[in-house]
């Protein structure tokens, strides 16, 4: 069933999706099977979601996300069956260039920075840095990636407030922020 508003031109949606009136989904995207994308859910340009995936209300996707099949979104940090609102939705940003792995969890509230990886099974709870890898449950950063995926290993420079790496992979060079 589709009824959204706003589906970008060149979008895929496979069967039994479920794409609900008032969300928005943007150019060149695909959307799987049984995938279900709620009222005010927003998905930018260019981004896959992979079967049986839920795109609640608060979630927004920015262009160029991967969601690998059965992730699971939350927009509720104190859910009873017997108390919703919509004051209850809290917010949750995946930035651009993030990819997300099967089976992962994302608590709501919270940002995924851009091109950041999230591993197949963890469970995020807390803002994801930009670039970071995150493996586990509960999910934590076990080290950076580059925007073509590939771990970052090679350190060109480390003085001051960021770290410049070389990716082995396609040679980019990424420069990540050290916190502070």
């Amino acid at each position: 069933m589709v009824e959204s508003d706003s589906i970008g031109e060149g979008t895929k949606i496979w069967h039994f999706a479920h794409v609900r009136q008032g969300s928005r989904i943007g150019r060149d995207c695909n959307i799987g099977k049984s995938v279900y994308i709620d009222t005010g859910a927003v998905v930018g340009d260019n981004v896959k979601i992979q079967n049986f995936v839920s795109v609640y209300q608060g979630v927004r996707i920015e262009d160029d996300v991967f969601v690998g099949p059965s992730a699971t979104f939350t927009n509720d940090l104190y859910p009873r069956a017997f108390i919703w609102d919509q004051e209850h939705v809290s917010a949750t940003r995946i930035c651009r260039g993030a990819s997300i792995g099967a089976n992962a969890t994302i608590i709501c509230g919270i940002t995924v920075g851009e091109y950041a990886m999230i591993g197949a099974g963890s469970v995020v709870a807390e803002d994801v840095p930009p670039y970071a890898l995150i493996l586990g449950n509960p999910g934590r950063q076990r080290g950076w990636v580059c925007r073509c995926g590939h771990r970052l290993n090679m350190i060109l420079n480390d003085e001051g407030s960021r770290t410049l790496y070389r990716c082995s992979s396609c040679g980019r060079d990424v420069e990540i922020a050290k916190k502070a």
